[in-house]
């Protein structure tokens, strides 16, 4: 690679780099400043703002990076309006959850080693964006074993209540036996195909015979390891567990973020391995070597369907809203068995409506933990009368998350199950809203307990201070104005699909 390339490649992983660079000055400010730890969330704001900025500008950009002259498919890293709009996600995710951080009593806690917290943060943020463009097989397992090591750390970093200790041992043990599921898959896809570039693997399966059982055994133990992120069923047992036992900052940042990343690479790894071309209507000619879209539908049902089941009995607030998040999983990974634009389209829709209803939900009840890690459903017993300037906020969001109108929900998956009608699969969608009645009835058992339950202690009103509230509000008035004026939204994310 000449320097001219070199330099190319640099300026298209801009963001990327930017996101090291910080990483690097909280590290340094935490190991100088000792005591006083109160600048290490502006540092890691305003880092999240200049990066937000740099992809915001490389928005339309279509390229590649970090190519290898001996190859003719392009590098290694993908930059286009696909991976920046993820990249915004994340980043957006990131910011809120750095605003959870500053007012989370579990983080004050450990103030001491606020500076490694906020690195690992950075950590995660690195290997997230890294997926989300990453079109080699090498680059996919590193990114993806970067993301994973600093939220191994993250699950038990408090270490005030034993479960945090357990739900950091519980994701490690499984998260490394799903590495290592997937890093056997991808060395038998390489052993198939002979390279790692996803493109090159592309042009492999459509020239070269290739043994379609060990073919289909390599792919579906890749899916493992992107299924276990996304907390798809039958890979999904670790979450509840993760999810209780976290802080709740990172509780709600596993839930958003991390299944941004894994979504978007497992959208890149089947477009870019295994479609042929795209036909006049959108829909993605796949080559005949795998049924991918027998494998989606079937995990999207039982994700959906047993996330909403057992979420149903759940009496502790972050359990419910684990089992509710493996329920969603499902939704996206229906709009992605569609395999077409417009499904695509759809399933960047949903996960904008559930970054802001979900991180809403969960900021809520941090607020609400506060108070003594009240975490249980009976803990917001008359919330609606004692404090509704937190139960008024918190029933947007369940609404907005059961699919009700005028919520960004509703928009986010009316505009899902049309993608999947347009496909003609008319029974998967009959499931699907099947599943959206069950759901209706968990969140409506919230609504009930904050408006119509007493609690059986002498309420106080919960103390939220102005940053808090206008962040909850903020979120909340996005979900309701996003619910009623949908079309510029809508319109930015079809832009937005375009894959390289």
């Amino acid at each position: 690679m000449d320097f001219a390339n070199l330099h190319l490649s640099l300026s298209n992983i801009l963001p990327e780099i930017s996101i090291a660079v910080f990483l690097m000055l909280v590290v340094i400010f935490d190991l100088i400043s000792h005591e006083n730890k109160k600048l290490i969330p502006y540092i890691s704001l305003i880092g999240l703002l200049i990066t937000g900025f740099i992809v915001i500008i490389k928005m339309g950009i279509t390229d590649s990076a970090f190519a290898v002259p001996s190859m003719n498919a392009g590098g290694m890293v993908a930059v286009d309006p696909f991976s920046s709009y993820f990249k915004l996600v994340i980043i957006l995710t990131s910011i809120i959850v750095i605003f959870f951080s500053m007012s989370s009593k579990e983080i004050k806690d450990i103030y001491k080693r606020s500076g490694e917290y906020y690195a690992l943060i950075f950590g995660m943020i690195l290997g997230m964006m890294l997926m989300v463009s990453a079109v080699d097989l090498i680059l996919i397992y590193l990114s993806v074993e970067l993301l994973s090591l600093s939220s191994y750390v993250l699950a038990g970093f408090t270490k005030l209540r034993d479960r945090n200790s357990e739900a950091s041992l519980k994701y490690i043990i499984y998260g490394s036996a799903s590495s290592g599921i997937m890093l056997f898959g991808i060395s038998v896809l390489y052993g198939l195909t002979g390279t790692t570039n996803l493109f090159e693997i592309n042009s492999a399966l459509q020239t070269t015979q290739i043994n379609v059982f060990t073919l289909s055994f390599s792919i579906i133990l890749i899916f493992v390891g992107l299924g276990f992120k996304l907390s798809a069923v039958p890979f999904h047992f670790w979450t509840p567990d993760v999810y209780e036992g976290a802080p709740l900052p990172i509780t709600a940042y596993l839930s958003v973020a991390s299944k941004a990343a894994a979504l978007a690479l497992l959208i890149r790894f089947i477009h870019s391995t295994f479609v042929s071309y795209v036909n006049d209507n959108g829909f993605w000619e796949m080559i005949t070597v795998f049924d991918w879209q027998t494998l989606l539908i079937v995990i999207s049902l039982f994700t959906m369907t047993l996330g909403n089941l057992t979420a149903l009995w759940q009496k502790n607030l972050k359990r419910l809203l684990a089992y509710s998040s493996i329920a969603h999983a499902g939704y996206l990974i229906l709009g992605l068995a569609v395999l077409s634009n417009a499904g695509i389209s759809a399933v960047m829709l949903y996960f904008l409506a559930y970054l802001f209803m979900n991180l809403g939900a969960f900021y809520v009840i941090m607020l609400i933990s506060n108070d003594n890690y009240k975490e249980n459903i009976n803990d917001i017993n008359g919330l609606g009368f004692s404090s509704p300037l937190l139960a008024v906020p918190l029933s947007i969001f369940l609404v907005s998350l059961a699919g009700i109108p005028p919520t960004f929900g509703f928009v986010a998956k009316l505009n899902l199950f049309a993608a999947v009608i347009d496909a003609n699969l008319i029974t998967v969608v009959i499931i699907a809203l099947l599943n959206t009645v069950v759901s209706v009835y968990y969140y409506s058992r919230l609504l009930k307990h904050m408006y119509f339950n007493k609690s059986e202690d002498t309420v106080t009103p919960i103390k939220v201070n102005k940053m808090d509230s206008a962040i909850v509000f903020i979120l909340a008035g996005l979900v309701v104005f996003f619910g009623i004026f949908f079309n510029n939204i809508i319109e930015f994310v079809k832009n937005s699909a375009q894959l390289l």
